[in-house]
């Protein structure tokens, strides 16, 4: 590559002997030599036999500047090529040099001159510069641009005028300078003013790179200016060409050159313009040596080791490679064989030593050259029983041998591929000792050459780090983890001058870097030239299975073969969900699963993959593609243990032997008892699940992991964990600040000495202890990452130069085989702030989840922390923290509260059981009291579960009660006895058996029910409400209960659905099927429920009416599984007995209107068109053969006095009779009587006393209504009157013979409602009242049911149901159920005695409040005996008093009578008034300063209408929409803050002159230093390194005319414009992280513009306008 104008001809070299000293001569130019006076400082081979010519120009150049004693710049890509040049110089001039590799972590000190304390004195050590200057030498400064800014311009003045203050007070000096002052000076005296003179030799080379093009610190222009420049590029092709050939000859020439132009094409501008890194021109003759050896093998696969494009690139950028190479004929990997395997490694004995024979099969011959080995006796290749060896492996060993030959390797592969093992593999092949070095993000040059430390005189010294004695011994250094590392800390080691052992090699192993990423991309074109590269592909999937049953023979074949399908199928994928859960299911983590599954088979696949990819803290997408993938591999998980045998989760310690659940360990015998941890802990179910699964790991020898949010008790868990085993504990508390320094030891420094204090895990290592990390995820992952090589092969190297190693070696610290860490993390992800310890290290742990104990789990923990707090709190209090965890989980909340939230609330209910719960919880909630829409959701969610949480003690709304009209005496019934036999009439009876069709096989669907408690903010009868899940057209046509199951009945189409009354779903049963329409007609049908009882619990039948004939169906007696079927004016009656499958057939000699079960074996029935009524008795046994016969009474009704009376037909009577107390107060009367409550539409209510069972006339007292219910319902408010026939088919009314209470549902029209409103007040809308008709209390009151927000258009239909919107029955003693058409579902409670036991309860959960103010009361002992007590004088003018002995009615005495002292006979209050408000009153806030912030409120948001011209209609429009999403915008904008929240991570700077002491630097501090300091900044990032661009999203809308067609059906227009609104709304201010634009695509076009990326919607105006034009 020569350059026109720098090209001088053909130079040669020549040394000439001349009696005044050699001379050298480059061309014309000659150069005198002197003979050095340290020759070990000189250069040595260096120079080749053949110089190309460029480098003889370069060299010219040089001696041309050091003739002009200036200093020069060698710049130029990466490569050793400058630095060959610079030696090859010196080494020709036969110069001493002075070497120094630049890095980020070079100061001054490095530079100029360094502290070391002798014999308790600090002396200043000339360093590299100063020692140049002074002895006349030549300064190499090597990776100018790596070293931090502001470092380099301390030589600014030695460079220009060889002038330089040094620290010890001397003065370095020019030459001329010196030698004119001893002109005039003696050198003593030059001496004692302490001047030094710098030699005329002395010169500075420097190499750097090009910064614009290569990542580093620019060059300082005044640094700049002071140096000569020269451009050193790769050699011309030819020289490259000639040098190759020579290097080759066994490579066919055409190959050579091919290779040459691809490297150079890929180093030409063009490429660079790709942002392709340089390719490592300087490898390819290490490359060249192999293919010299092997020419048959694929120049592909050598490219692929010398520029692994695949990894590092892009697909644009593998694509243009992959052009270059087929434009070079280089794409031969297919067809050229590779190496397949090591055949044979044997040692070579002589000279030189350190060498073995390896023989390598290719193409079925084998092939054998000698490599560097190590100085233990090399191993045969698959003798190993710890490795599997497997093809793919196999021919990745026999390539890393011939790139060994050559130069160091790197090992690139995916976490868990097996990297470590690969290389531990190859150096007990060739007899290597490892030397295994954790490299971290954190780590210094000086960290990886030199560790300082005290003699113990206290004098300071400097040891070789283990890097540097492995060099040394020519050993095998593990590099792990050289992605992490900074790059000018590794390019240290390109650049080693000491002498270096033959044998010694590097292996790196790094993870893939990541395409495209600023920081992950950390392969870049200066490591490149360091090694020769080799990918690690995950196994294939026969080998992967291979492995594992090599390593664990036992494991069950089938979970081998699922494992192995999900994870290939994972690892396929092109989804980077996928790919990522892919990387949770390394060939380690699948190790792990086998070997657990081989211990303990019956554990289930899903299980453990569950728990190795956490799933339970997965994002819900990645969660879901996991479920997703388990399902297609069929691997089915298995129910959840503990709900089937919950009694096995115990734990016992017997004879020594500790069991959790089913597996068992012997209790340890530990020597320091008292670091065994005991804490207070309550065991449940989930929690032993845990600690079994952790037992079984941890006899499996695993590390484990334990991740969860903060409060689920994993400490706790632990603690227990370990108490019952026995195991000493050592504990390491993780924060942002810890260091790996922190981690391992503690420098202290003792009388002088530097003294290490062994941190708690260098302890545990020692003892065996068990050394419990928490909080590991705030501390940063490139910190703990160094806890992976002690995991993963128990050694690990401390700072006093001691290492843990598991076998005993000198200076190391032996592993002592109990030693386990147990490591506590929280979640990654926001809120939790840290940083992903599971993403970073999670594979070389075991993993578990601890969530927070299920409901029950948690209820029996909570009962015991709080045994006299009532249930029903307690489960309150688990109820609605599983729905915030719930919500936490789906991201509608960001805290994710805990069980150790629930757990204070607890305890402070147990110790202060008068407070109010809605007090207490405010303990936990009032962190996000300022946050009003957190505020909301929360609030609303306690509220749905019933904790009061705002309400006051005064909010009680109860229904208004009227007086019940007096109790009359209405009339007689009398029962026919005897006599004619017109009057007894005898019905026959006949039985057969029941047709059975069936069975049916139904689809149950389950649905959770929102359920809702009512009295969250005030206290009514309404005590819960939630929805069915059922469609608007569907009709609800009935409900019953029983116990405290509730079943509901729909017609359109024919459901039934079933609820528990606290259950927190509904079963739902679709009958469609089983119910077919009628072809004809309009069919409407109509569906009775009735639920059986015992044995026959659970069970229900279900009754239609519409198909013909119309039975109809009484159910009073359900419970005791009979039903009695009639028809409307037919005269039989049919009674099917469920449980013996019979019906029994009764004729009658009247026709019916209907039918009343008043008991079993009493009916009573009334005629239809006359509404006579007749009792019928029958044999209690219908099977009974000799009484076959049911005798017929008449009725015979006599009125008391005429009016509308007891003549109409009754609408519902009861089976049962009032207890007597009930009928007492009844009726005002002491009475004891069989008796029957009948409600008609005439009455409130009627009491029949002595019927069904006395004969004797029956007494009818009556509640008169004034005036009767009409049948029927009102105006339909939306669809005008109803038409329809016939009276409702439910009547809607229920007697509570406990509560000695009727209630009915009535339509608002039979309400007056001026008694129950105030004049100025609307009634509200409702969908019925209850009337509630109270006999105790004699009062009456209307409970309005709120109107569902959903109504069926089928107005008709719903009609003939009901007269009301509402269906009703019983539930329990005090309450009845209502489900209205809408489908939602209504809890009332409407006895009294149960209405006052819930408002005691509910008050006691706001907590009483007297209205006394708290007064603090200081109780002491005021040394005055109480004399005697007496009333004391009073005074006559009633002056208030203050203690003193003396007067009545005084506060704070003694003796006398008064308030508040001691010793007084009595309380005296000497009558003033007192007046008191109560303290709600006092807390409120004046309403005048209430409407002035209202007033101000308003006002502002008129001025801002103003401010933006935005009208009030406009902002209404506006609002529609966004209030709609506010909540959605919030969790969004939640999700935006955390993004921000991490790119603000602040990281230690460290050579600081203030901050904290760093203990890395704790001797450079005894010695003096400054910059020994730390503190925390923003770091820089680094030059070179991509700018930080806001992402760009683009937002996609439909705008075409479909969209408002449709809208009026399903708000599609609507919805898509509240979305376009969310997102306006949520990307408000982060328009530096986002720019986002809006598109409308239709029919007219795909990119209708709405929103620019540059000129987004600031206002409310101006979003509203993009609406608009959507």
């Amino acid at each position: 590559m020569c350059r026109e104008g720098w090209n001088c001809g053909a130079h040669e070299v020549k040394l000439l002997n001349t009696s005044s000293g050699d001379t050298v001569k480059i061309g014309e130019i000659s150069y005198v030599l002197k003979t050095p006076r340290n020759p070990e400082l000189v250069p040595v081979n260096h120079m080749t036999e053949a110089l190309p010519q460029m480098v003889t120009q370069h060299l010219r150049w040089i001696m041309q500047k050091d003739l002009l004693g200036q200093d020069v710049f060698l710049i130029g890509p990466p490569g050793p090529l400058r630095r060959s040049v610079a030696m090859q110089y010196l080494e020709l001039t036969k110069r001493e040099v002075e070497y120094v590799a630049l890095s980020r972590d070079t100061t001054e000190t490095d530079l100029k001159q360094r502290r070391e304390i002798r014999s308790g004195t600090a002396f200043y050590i000339d360093q590299c510069a100063v020692r140049a200057a002074t002895e006349g030498r030549i300064l190499v400064l090597e990776g100018l641009e790596k070293a931090e800014r502001n470092v380099l311009p301390v030589l600014n003045n030695l460079l220009e005028n060889r002038e330089m203050q040094l620290e010890d007070g001397r003065f370095l000096m020019s030459a001329q300078r010196y030698d004119k002052l001893l002109e005039e000076h003696t050198k003593e005296e030059l001496d004692a003013w302490k001047i030094v003179r710098v030699s005329e030799d002395f010169r500075v080379i420097a190499l750097g790179l090009p910064v614009p093009r290569y990542k580093g610190n620019p060059l300082d222009p005044p640094l700049r200016s002071r140096f000569q420049a020269r451009d050193v590029y790769y050699l011309p092709f030819k020289d490259q060409l000639e040098h190759l050939y020579r290097i080759g000859p066994n490579v066919p020439p055409e190959r050579v050159s091919q290779l040459l132009s691809f490297a150079t094409t890929l180093c030409s501008q063009e490429s660079a313009s790709l942002s392709l890194p340089d390719f490592p021109v300087d490898n390819l003759p290490a490359a060249l040596a192999v293919l010299n050896l092997f020419p048959m093998l694929s120049a592909q696969q050598l490219v692929q080791r010398l520029y692994p494009y695949e990894v590092m690139l892009g697909k644009e950028g593998r694509t243009a490679v992959e052009g270059v190479l087929r434009r070079f004929e280089l794409i031969d990997g297919s067809t050229k064989p590779s190496p397949t395997a090591v055949v044979s490694v044997e040692s070579v004995n002589g000279d030189p030593a350190g060498q073995a024979a390896v023989t390598l099969n290719i193409t079925n011959q084998n092939i054998t050259f000698q490599v560097p080995a190590g100085t233990r006796p090399s191993r045969p290749p698959k003798s190993s029983p710890a490795f599997i060896s497997t093809p793919t492996h196999d021919r990745l060993l026999a390539e890393m041998m011939q790139s060994h030959l050559v130069k160091d390797i790197c090992l690139i592969g995916a976490k868990g591929c097996g990297k470590s093992v690969i290389a531990r593999e190859f150096a007990e092949m060739l007899g290597y000792s490892i030397e295994p070095i954790m490299l971290y993000q954190d780590m210094t040059a000086r960290d990886l050459l030199q560790q300082r430390y005290t003699l113990p005189n206290g004098d300071t010294a400097w040891r070789a780090s283990p890097l540097v004695t492995a060099a040394q011994e020519g050993k095998l250094v593990l590099l792990d983890g050289i992605h992490r590392v900074n790059l000018g800390t590794l390019a240290v080691l390109s650049r080693s001058i000491f002498p270096v052992h033959p044998s010694f090699r590097i292996i790196a192993l790094a993870e893939p870097p990541q395409v495209g990423s600023t920081s992950q991309q950390w392969l870049g074109p200066e490591i490149l030239t360091m090694f020769l590269f080799h990918t690690i592909k995950p196994l294939a999937k026969a080998e992967e299975t291979a492995v594992i049953q090599g390593m664990i023979p036992n494991v069950p074949k089938e979970a081998v073969e699922q494992l192995q399908h999900l994870t290939h199928s994972l690892r396929k994928s092109n989804d980077p969900t996928a790919l990522s859960l892919a990387s949770s299911l390394s060939t380690r983590q699948l190790l792990r699963i086998c070997r657990r599954l081989s211990q303990y088979p019956e554990e289930s696949v899903a299980h453990a993959v569950n728990k190795a990819c956490l799933s339970r803290f997965l994002p819900s997408l990645a969660r879901s593609a996991l479920q997703k993938s388990l399902v297609n591999c069929s691997i089915e998980d298995q129910p959840d243990p503990a709900s089937e045998q919950s009694h096995l989760y115990t734990c016992t310690v017997k004879d020594g032997l500790l069991t959790i659940g089913n597996v068992s360990v012997p209790v340890y015998s530990p020597d320091e008892k008292m670091k065994v941890p005991d804490v207070l802990f309550y065991e449940n179910v989930q929690h032993m699940m845990v600690m079994q699964d952790m037992l079984k790991d941890f006899l499996l020898g695993e590390h484990l992991l334990l991740v969860g949010n903060q409060g689920v008790g994993k400490n706790k868990i632990v603690d227990r964990f370990l108490h019952l085993m026995n195991r000493p504990r050592e504990y390491l508390q993780l924060h942002r600040d810890t260091t790996v320094q922190t981690l391992t030891l503690q420098p202290s420094v003792r009388d002088g000495i530097i003294v290490y204090e062994d941190s708690p895990l260098v302890k545990a290592v020692k003892m065996g202890h068990i050394l419990v990390i928490d909080e590991a995820d705030k501390a940063p992952t490139n910190v703990t990452c160094i806890l992976k090589t002690l995991v993963e092969s128990g050694e690990m190297i401390l700072a006093d130069g001691r290492r843990i190693v598991s076998a005993g070696r000198p200076n190391a610290i032996p592993m002592h085989p109990d030693f386990r860490m147990i490591v506590l993390a929280n979640r990654p992800g926001f809120p939790f702030l840290g940083n992903d310890f599971f993403g970073a290290l999670g594979d070389i742990f075991s993993c578990h989840a601890v969530d927070n104990p299920k409901p029950q789990a948690e209820f029996a923990m909570l009962k015991q922390y709080g045994p006299n707090v009532p249930d029903a709190i307690l489960q309150k209090l688990v109820a609605a923290f599983g729905e915030l965890r719930a919500m936490a989980d789906q991201g509608t909340i960001t805290y994710p509260y805990s069980t150790r939230e629930v757990v204070n609330i607890v305890k402070h209910l147990q110790k202060f059981p008068d407070e109010g719960l809605a007090n207490v919880v405010r303990n936990v909630f009032d962190f996000d009291s300022y946050n009003k829409d957190i505020r909301e959701v929360l609030i609303a969610a306690l509220h749905k579960h019933g904790i009061p949480i705002g309400a006051k003690p005064t909010s009680v709304h109860l229904a208004k009660e009227l007086p019940l009209p007096d109790c009359k005496m209405a009339g007689y019934w009398t029962i026919s006895q005897g006599g004619s036999t017109r009057r007894k009439l005898l019905c026959p009876t006949e039985s057969h058996q029941i047709d059975i069709k069936g069975p049916v096989f139904l689809r149950v669907q389950s649905y959770p029910s929102e359920r809702h408690e009512s009295r969250s903010v005030s206290f009514t009868e309404e005590q819960a409400h939630w929805q069915i899940p059922m469609n608007e057209v569907n009709i609800v046509c009935d409900v019953t209960t029983a116990n405290d199951s509730i079943y509901v009945a729909t017609c359109n189409p024919v459901s039934l659905y079933a609820m528990k009354e606290k259950g927190d779903s509904v079963q739902c049963v679709e009958l469609y099927d089983i119910f077919p329409r009628t072809i004809s007609g309009v069919w409407q049908p109509f569906v009775s429920v009735a639920a059986l009882g015992n044995p026959l619990q659970d069970q229900v039948v279900l009754h239609e009416e519409q198909v013909c004939p119309a039975y109809k169906m009484c159910k009073e007696f359900a419970h005791k599984n009979w039903f009695l079927f009639y028809k409307e004016n037919g005269s039989q009656l049919d009674v099917v007995d469920v449980l013996e499958g019979q019906v029994h057939t009764i004729s009658l000699p009247i026709n019916l209107k209907a039918v009343f079960l008043v008991a079993e074996d009493r009916w009573l029935l009334v005629e239809s068109k006359t509404d006579r009524k007749f009792l019928l008795t029958k044999p209690m046994h219908m099977g009974a053969e000799d009484t076959g016969v049911c005798q017929l009474h008449a009725i015979s009704e006599d009125a008391v006095n005429t009016g509308f009376g007891t003549s109409s037909a009754p609408q519902e009577v009861s089976n049962e009779q009032l207890p007597n107390e009930n009928l007492s107060t009844a009726l005002g009367q002491k009475i004891v009587s069989p008796n029957r409550v009948l409600c008609d539409t005439n009455t409130y209510a009627n009491v029949i006393v002595g019927f069904p069972d006395l004969m004797s006339p029956n007494e009818v007292y009556s509640f008169k209504r004034s005036s009767p219910i009409t049948e029927g319902r009102g105006p339909d408010m939306f669809f005008g009157t109803s038409k329809r026939t016939g009276p409702a088919k439910r009547v809607n009314c229920v007697c509570l013979l406990g509560a000695n209470q009727v209630v009915r549902a009535l339509p608002p029209t039979q309400v007056p409602l001026t008694e129950i409103y105030p004049k100025d007040v609307t009634p509200p809308m409702t969908a019925a009242y209850l009337e509630v008709t109270d006999l105790n209390s004699k009062k009456l009151k209307y409970i309005p049911v709120p109107r569902s927000s959903s109504v069926s258009p089928y107005t008709v239909w719903i009609s003939k149901v009901s007269d009301t919107d509402v269906v009703m029955a019983p539930l329990g003693s005090g309450g009845v159920v209502t489900v209205d058409m809408g489908g939602y579902v209504r809890l009332w409670e409407t006895g009294l005695d149960n209405l006052q036991r819930s408002l005691l309860e509910w008050r006691n959960m706001i907590g009483s409040e007297d209205g006394r103010p708290i007064q603090i009361t200081i109780q002491r002992d005021s040394g005055l005996d109480v004399s005697s007590p007496k009333h004391g004088q009073i005074d006559p003018k009633n002056a208030p008093h203050v203690g003193g002995n003396q007067w009545a009615g005084g506060t704070g005495g003694r003796d006398t009578a008064g308030l508040g002292g001691k010793g007084g006979p009595y309380r005296l209050d000497a009558g003033h008034k007192v007046y008191q408000i109560s303290q709600a009153e006092k807390d409120a806030v004046p309403d005048e300063v209430k409407r002035a912030a209202r007033e101000m409120g308003e006002k502002a948001f008129k001025q801002r209408l103003k401010e933006i011209e935005m009208s009030e209609y406009d902002a209404t429009t506006y609002e529609r929409f966004s209030g709609a999403v506010r909540r959605q915008v919030q969790s969004l904008r939640i999700i935006l803050d955390s993004l921000q929240a991490k790119g603000k991570e602040r990281q230690w700077l460290r050579n600081q002159a203030v901050g904290e002491l760093d203990d890395a630097k704790i001797i450079d501090g005894l010695t003096g230093e400054k910059a020994i300091y730390k503190r925390r900044g923003e770091l820089e990032p680094e030059l070179g390194s991509p700018q930080q661009k806001p992402k760009r999203l683009r937002l996609l809308a439909d705008v075409s005319g479909s969209m408002y067609r449709f809208n009026g059906v399903d708000g599609r227009l609507e919805r898509s414009m509240e979305a376009v609104c969310m997102v306006m709304e949520a990307l408000e201010n982060y328009e530096h992280k986002f720019k986002y634009d809006i598109v409308g695509h239709s029919g007219d076009g795909f990119d209708i513009e709405l929103v620019r990326c540059d000129k987004v919607p600031k206002n409310n105006k101006e979003r509203l306008k993009v609406l608009k034009v959507q």
